[in-house]
């Protein structure tokens, strides 16, 4: 795709990627279609040179042209890709060390800004071989690497994509070059052709999603070249310096499309200004994905109503759903102001049963529509299809759904293959996904609650930490990680809240402090029945969250059982 790309528009831009390291206005750098591909022709024959079809190429680079160059260069040379965030100067980083010792990379392709760093790395994570280091930005990549390319005894697998590590050490899904053309078109077919809009040509995809996450590997990286877009990069840290770069984004590139998980929406309606807006217009936008975590209606509306006046609209914002194993994309919905939204009952919920209640009441969940490709159904603990109305577990069955784990033995390898008892008619009785994720039909739409694993259970009751996090958020407005800590042989729920200290004094401090525990455990008394057994009130940037932006509840429990969190109210 991208070598056809390259020979029917060479001078049209493909990547334009802004650094804003070392200038706060960013310096952009951009990349025609026939530089990408003639970078990703030499950089395939350099890798060949050091490694063979299905071995694994990591990369560890900073965010930028030269990890697009990676990437595509390693598929090139028929390497497995394996995307990575650069481990932090100085940090143990375990996550990266368990991928690395679980791949055995033939290549680590860096920069040379950073090499010296990786090699220090590599030689601690003790690996048996040492692979080989690759400076992408030391090659000359840009001589004429004339048109032929390697195309035998390439491999089905085209990346491994690791997962986030919420629960567990991170697990490399298997994604082959048909998973991703397969869910590309299922992305388009549910975001345009069902949605009746017409694809321009001058779509442009902006991101600042990192390269090593699966919505920014497959949004930010591989649908420009499906789709033959353009694709207006930056990086997380730009956005989270600035969240306004991003809006500015939108709206002076023609016919943006972007996504972004539920924080991002929260931290741009709070921190854009009138003046970071002035003389823009969003109205060209075709639409943004709120995805990774789950969506929040009440986040969503802030951030419609935050840029309204600037001609943004609430069906822009497209509520989706997906997973790695899934390749990334499951299904989307729509949004507006009328229906964004349908509210049921907490209490019926946590007991498995759906029951519609009055607005502003009960638990509000944003609907999404049942896809036709993936088939999904909703299914209960004995692997039989739930009725409507009934909560259960998310299982899909379809061509984006990845073959299984890297180098996992079967018993690890459980929620692929999975097996339906007594399918309806026209139901395929196997392989399922099981997604580990709870949700349901109600009224021919597909709601979604939350994770299985992140259940918590008090006294002999289920509730959803995605609930109780959205109703304290309506008071704090920053993030929260709602768990359950075992006491006496029972459960207490916790909850940890990222505030700003506010108040000029100890004492105003201390008294705002106070203000803020009595009104959320009367909020969560009131509105889920329950009895905060510690509100645990920490500065920002104190709940550890996955490279997507989801909490990791799992390590929240850790903390708070070895005290480790720093109060601001200690």
């Amino acid at each position: 795709m991208l070598h056809g790309r390259a020979s029917l528009r060479p001078d049209d831009i493909a990547f334009t990627f802004t650094d804003y390291e070392h200038d706060w206005a960013g310096v952009p750098e951009s990349l025609t279609w026939s530089q990408l591909s003639r970078r990703t022709l030499n950089l395939g024959r350099e890798l060949g040179r050091h490694g063979s079809a299905g071995d694994r190429a990591v990369i560890l680079a900073p965010q930028g042209l030269h990890y697009i160059a990676a990437f595509l260069g390693s598929m090139q040379a028929g390497l497995v890709a394996v995307p990575l965030p650069l481990p932090h100067r100085g940090s143990t980083h375990e996550r990266v060390g368990a991928v690395l010792s679980d791949t055995s990379p033939a290549v680590v392709l860096t920069t040379s800004a950073v090499a010296h760093d990786i090699a220090e790395y590599i030689d601690q994570a003790g690996l048996r071989a040492a692979p080989k280091i690759i400076e992408v930005d030391a090659l000359d990549l840009e001589t004429d690497a004339g048109t032929s390319g390697r195309t035998a005894d390439l491999p089905s697998t085209a990346y491994l994509q690791y997962s986030s590590g919420s629960t567990r050490l991170p697990t490399g899904v298997m994604i082959s070059h048909r998973n991703l053309q397969v869910n590309f078109d299922q992305l388009m077919r549910s975001f345009f052709a069902e949605s009746q809009i017409k694809v321009p040509s001058d779509l442009t995809i902006v991101s600042w999603l990192p390269f090593y996450h699966d919505m920014g590997l497959v949004l930010g990286v591989c649908a420009p070249i499906l789709g033959g877009f353009r694709g207006e990069l930056t990086s997380p840290v730009a956005f989270l310096e600035r969240p306004a770069r991003w809006v500015q984004a939108l709206a002076r590139n023609p016919h943006a499309f972007s996504a972004a998980p539920n924080f991002a929406y929260d931290l741009a309606a709070r921190k854009t200004t009138e003046g970071d807006l002035a003389g823009l217009d969003l109205g060209g936008v075709l639409g943004i994905i709120s995805g990774a975590e789950r969506v929040e209606p009440a986040t969503l509306q802030r951030f419609v109503d935050r840029f309204a006046h600037f001609n943004f609209r609430d069906d822009m914002v497209r509520p989706s759903y997906g997973l790695a194993e899934a390749t990334v994309f499951v299904t989307a919905g729509t949004w507006n102001d009328s229906s964004g939204a349908v509210h049921f009952d907490a209490a019926e919920l946590s007991a498995g049963r759906v029951q519609r209640c009055a607005e502003d009441t009960g638990t509000a969940l944003v609907k999404y529509k049942v896809p036709q490709s993936p088939t999904l159904r909703i299914v209960d603990s004995d692997s039989r299809e739930c009725p409507p109305g009934a909560v259960g577990e998310i299982w899909l069955h379809g061509p984006n759904v990845a073959d299984g784990y890297w180098g996992k033995p079967p018993e690890e390898q459980r929620c692929f293959g999975a097996v339906l008892v007594d399918p309806s008619p026209g139901t395929a009785e196997g392989p399922w996904l099981r997604t580990g994720d709870l949700g349901f039909v109600f009224e021919g739409e597909l709601f979604i609650v939350g994770r299985i694993k992140d259940l918590l259970i008090i006294r002999g009751r289920n509730h959803y930490p995605e609930d109780i996090e959205a109703t304290v958020q309506e008071i704090t407005g920053g993030r929260v990680a709602a768990i359950s800590v075992p006491v006496n042989s029972t459960e207490k729920l916790v909850t940890v809240i990222e505030l700003k200290k506010r108040g000029e004094s100890a004492e105003e401090a201390t008294h705002w402090l106070t203000g803020v525990k009595s009104e959320v455990t009367s909020a969560i008394s009131n509105a889920h029945g329950l009895a905060v057994g510690d509100l645990v009130l920490v500065p920002p940037g104190s709940i550890p969250t996955t490279t997507s932006g989801k909490i990791r509840r799992a390590a929240c429990v850790e903390q708070y059982r070895q005290d480790q969190f720093t109060r601001l109210d200690a």
